[in-house]
């Protein structure tokens, strides 16, 4: 398992980690910033390392 940690200051709100991955992510009603639905996923989980890569504030990792 790997640990997913969304820093909320630095996203943009451009939605892509939900679009991506919307099992893991979605967006706040209030400034469309991330929102973990899950904070681990599987380490074979393709769609969340793509919502990581994608993101273009970089407000996601993985640890």
């Amino acid at each position: 398992m790997v640990r997913i940690v969304a820093d909320t200051e630095q996203c943009a709100g451009s939605g892509m980690c939900a679009l991506t991955a919307p099992e893991y992510f979605d967006q706040n009603d209030e400034d469309g910033r991330v929102v973990l639905l899950a904070d681990e996923a599987e380490d074979c989980d393709t769609e969340v390392a793509e919502a990581v890569q994608l993101c273009p504030a970089a407000a996601l990792r993985l640890e």
